[in-house]
């Protein structure tokens, strides 16, 4: 048999073993939602945040878009361009044995088939899941369920392509249209017509950020047909309440990162020679 095509089956033994890999880190990801036991995210950033999660015990690693595109010197919503922000999956793909779930925020897109193109560069970087908002970047307006179903059910069939198994987590801005104090029962129910939407189009699980209301929160978890993700922000209830409550992920969104450059600014300012 010729070099070369010794080579070329080497190269595709390496692809099938990476495929393999990313396949089994898929199945341990979704395994990791449990309603009342919830999957704690300590959001990364880059390869070195990754490396720190891991080396704490994070069980995952998920990024956040505002972290991601500040580290890199761009505002959130979509600023910071695709090519960089896959570049930047890839490397923390490349650092960690662990699952990765990257934000995507609306997916680069307003179309399905952007939508889908998008997913499929990540799942190529390594990801086993993301995150896909319901709201426009430009201006956190809500799209109707029905326009942001479509695009889920587009990324849901190229995930299915590729036989990894990707965790699709369909973020609702609802409760991001109104302050925390106005939250109420026709926003939770609005949250779960969208659940039950994304979730008939493909959607793994459901994203509320913005929820801090524990009695809103319990109802959203169950009645959701997909396990329920809340963000830490300053008035969340403790994560043994959320777990009570039937939360089966919680995510620290960009809180690291500004934890962390507090410290060097502090660490600067107190700096001595």
């Amino acid at each position: 048999m010729a070099k070369s095509e010794h080579s070329a089956q080497g190269s595709i033994g390496d692809a099938d073993e990476i495929l393999i890999a990313q396949v089994h880190r898929a199945e341990r990801f979704r395994g990791l939602h449990i309603s009342g036991n919830p999957l704690v995210l300590v959001n990364a950033w880059d390869a070195g945040s990754a490396k720190a999660v891991q080396a704490g015990g994070g069980k995952a690693i998920a990024t956040s878009s505002w972290a991601v595109a500040d580290a890199s010197g761009f505002p959130d919503g979509e600023r910071i361009p695709l090519t960089l922000a896959i570049d930047n999956l890839r490397r923390i793909a490349r650092v960690t044995e662990l699952p990765v779930t990257v934000d995507l925020e609306s997916g680069y897109g307003d179309e399905p088939e952007v939508v889908g193109a998008t997913i499929r560069l990540a799942i190529e970087a390594g990801a086993v899941g993301c995150n896909l908002e319901d709201s426009f970047p430009a201006n956190g307006r809500l799209r109707s369920a029905g326009d942001h179903a479509d695009r889920i059910r587009r990324g849901r069939q190229v995930a299915d392509e590729t036989k990894v198994g990707f965790f699709i987590n369909a973020r609702t801005d609802v409760f991001f249209q109104r302050p925390p104090e106005q939250h109420d029962k026709s926003m939770v129910n609005e949250a779960i017509e969208r659940a039950h939407a994304y979730a008939e189009a493909g959607a793994d699980g459901l994203f509320a950020p913005g929820l801090v209301d524990i009695n809103l929160i319990a109802r959203l978890a169950a009645e959701s047909p997909v396990p329920l993700n809340v963000m830490v922000v300053d008035t969340t209830p403790p994560l043994s309440v959320l777990a009570q409550h039937g939360v089966a992920r919680v995510s620290y969104g960009p809180r690291p990162y500004c934890l962390a450059m507090r410290v060097l600014e502090d660490t600067v300012r107190t700096a001595t020679i």
